[in-house]
């Protein structure tokens, strides 16, 4: 009895949630706030991350090894508040997407009324980078529960390794290789405006804009029927 050696077709790979769906959308609109918030932390708030944690364990070792312009206790005070947020997600019970763009949005105000009102020199950045690490911890524990592959709204490395393997060169196929390659480009144009206003002096209205991309993310979201 002979069979066939015909070779199978690639396998689709991932979840079915389509790149214009409205979840699909809001996390696209989320990454770019990432974006934001990053260069905002990162470029004007001593080399900290608040929505990517592991930036913070590097940046940590980085410190720890007496590389210069590294803060130990910033990258510390960012993750203790990112894991609250996420903490609080869970507590609350924010597996709505919402909600969790509300309180993000307030938590972002919050944290550009502080840099208005006092600045963000000495002591008083902590509380900043504490109140966008919370609402970051909030958000990511949110995404996370939705289960959007590809879309995590925060990092991009398992994005982009999905974007390199799942190649016909590789004899896979995925139906969300454009997903992968919007999910940087979405990062990456929050990043620009970011920097920008931060190289510029005006690091709290980069936050005011942050708040205003999440508000406008939460009032545009539909949840599907």
């Amino acid at each position: 009895m002979s069979t066939s050696a015909a070779t199978p077709p690639p396998r689709p790979i991932g979840a079915t949630t389509e790149d214009g769906d409205p979840l699909a959308l809001a996390l696209f609109g989320l990454t770019a706030v990432s974006g934001l918030i990053d260069a905002v932390s990162y470029l004007g708030l001593s080399h900290v991350f608040a929505a990517n944690m592991t930036g913070n364990v590097v940046v940590i070792g980085f410190a720890l090894a007496g590389a210069p312009g590294f803060s130990v206790l910033g990258s510390l005070t960012s993750l203790a508040a990112f894991l609250l947020g996420a903490a609080l997600a869970g507590r609350l019970t924010l597996d709505r997407l919402r909600p969790a763009l509300a309180a993000e949005t307030l938590l972002h105000l919050a944290a550009a009324a502080v840099a208005f009102a006092f600045g963000t020199g000495g002591a008083l950045q902590y509380g900043v980078i504490a109140l966008l690490a919370v609402a970051m911890g909030l958000r990511n524990a949110t995404v996370r529960s939705l289960g959007v592959p590809d879309l995590t709204t925060t990092v991009l490395t398992m994005t982009l390794t999905g974007l390199a393997a799942d190649t016909r060169l590789a004899g896979r196929h995925s139906p969300h290789q454009r997903r992968r390659v919007l999910a940087a480009l979405t990062m990456t144009a929050g990043t620009v405006p970011g920097a920008l206003l931060v190289l510029h002096h005006h690091l709290p209205w980069a936050l005011v804009l942050a708040a205003a991309l999440t508000a406008a993310t939460a009032v545009l979201y539909r949840d599907r029927a």
